[in-house]
């Protein structure tokens, strides 16, 4: 038989719980263990991995017991991003420790809140001879790996590389206070979804089996806006939602975000990837869209074409959930519905990828230099915001750059 891989998860939150129902699709891989600062939160989704049968897993007491579990191979990252630093210098000390015998951690998106810490992060994982992976999931959404093969094996090859990607994530906002805070999330919806969408067109524009650095980025224009969250009336929502410490009153965070990142391939041939990221849409939910432009084709994605949809009169009046799609809107009408998100959405066949690699039996597609990339351009995008110009890539003093939304400096 097959060797299995032993999985730990740090962080019990909603992306933990994503990844969890996304193990049902995983073939060769058991979740053991859960780390969550919450100990209670951390009984619920070990008992939720049990419950789909991805795993006899455990809420684990400590990080360091976690690594010590003999049986836990790698670990899956997906705590807050202001802890992402002090949970890997966890595992690692653990190690140096001699304690267990890890081989592998996989990084939720984004992999850091700036290009200092994305560089501690990786240097640390290094050090420690661990396997790293950088888990982002829209890359592996089957739509677009399946569009993005067609399009370049039959439109590329026969009129030309494609010219042009454009992406786009929004949704009404985020589920947890700390994603609200630009000092712990590390900015506002730039830096939490267009991580996904930078890399997403990317990933679009370049030529399948070419490594990613085929593909250079020169220069990025970002732009940041706040369009809902700071109006009075919304400020006093949001505070009354997520708590005191959201304040958009006194410490906004952008709730828009758009990049053009203008990339050279290694012919000097110069093509564009448009971004656009929100917390202000709103529609049936989460909804997330691509497309690729060529000489002669074209291909585009909408996660809310689903094929299935449902209606309820206003007879019907259910309870507030997420049953039909991610950061549902609506309990009444007509709406889409998602049937299988963790599938749709790519984190299936992302956590499929990432056991099959640090089980060895291919390499992985995103490491954590690929993480620190993506970093790079978010932060890049955040300067060229700032300064209302377009930026050459990588600019100057981008390592120790920290946006004026993450230090509360920002004024919309």
């Amino acid at each position: 038989m097959t060797r299995r891989l032993g999985i730990g998860l740090i962080g019990s939150g909603f992306n933990a719980r994503f990844h969890l129902r996304a193990f049902t699709g995983v073939r060769d891989a058991d979740v053991l263990g859960v780390w969550s600062p919450h100990a209670k939160r951390a009984q619920e989704a070990a008992a939720l991995a049990r419950q789909l049968g991805v795993g006899d897993a455990v809420p684990a007491r400590s990080i360091a017991d976690l690594v010590a579990n003999p049986a836990i191979d790698a670990i899956w990252l997906c705590g807050p991003n202001h802890a992402r630093v002090e949970n890997v210098e966890a595992i690692v000390d653990a190690l140096e420790r001699g304690v267990g015998t890890l081989s592998a951690i996989a990084c939720e998106k984004p992999l850091a809140r700036n290009v200092a810490e994305a560089k501690r992060i990786t240097a640390l994982v290094k050090r420690a001879g661990l396997a790293h992976g950088y888990l982002e999931n829209q890359v592996f959404a089957p739509q677009v790996e399946r569009g993005r093969a067609i399009l370049w094996t039959r439109g590329a090859r026969l009129t030309g590389r494609p010219y042009l990607a454009r992406a786009a994530e929004e949704h009404a906002g985020p589920h947890a206070p700390w994603f609200w805070q630009g000092r712990l999330q590390g900015g506002g919806v730039l830096n939490d979804m267009m991580c996904h969408s930078a890399l997403l067109v990317r990933h679009l524009l370049t030529e399948p089996g070419a490594p990613r650095s085929s593909l250079r980025p020169v220069k990025v224009t970002g732009h940041i806006a706040s369009l809902k969250w700071t109006r009075p009336e919304y400020a006093k929502r949001l505070a009354r939602t997520m708590g005191r410490d959201v304040d958009y009153t006194a410490h906004p965070a952008e709730d828009f975000a758009s990049v053009m990142i203008e990339f050279e391939d290694e012919r000097g041939t110069r093509v564009l990837g448009e971004a656009t990221t929100s917390w202000s849409y709103v529609g049936a939910g989460l909804r997330l869209s691509a497309e690729l432009l060529g000489p002669e084709y074209s291909m585009s994605w909408n996660s809310l074409d689903t094929g299935l949809q449902l209606f309820f009169s206003r007879a019907v009046k259910g309870k507030a959930g997420e049953d039909l799609v991610e950061k549902q809107n609506a309990e009444m009408g007509l709406m889409p519905v998602v049937a299988a998100e963790a599938a749709a959405y790519g984190y299936e066949a992302e956590d499929r990828h990432f056991v099959r690699a640090f089980l060895g039996h291919e390499p992985p597609q995103l490491t954590f230099d690929d993480g620190v990339e993506v970093v790079q351009l978010l932060m890049a995008a955040y300067m060229s915001a700032e300064q209302e110009r377009t930026v050459k890539f990588p600019p100057r003093g981008l390592e120790t750059f920290t946006p004026a939304v993450a230090r509360g400096a920002w004024t919309p």
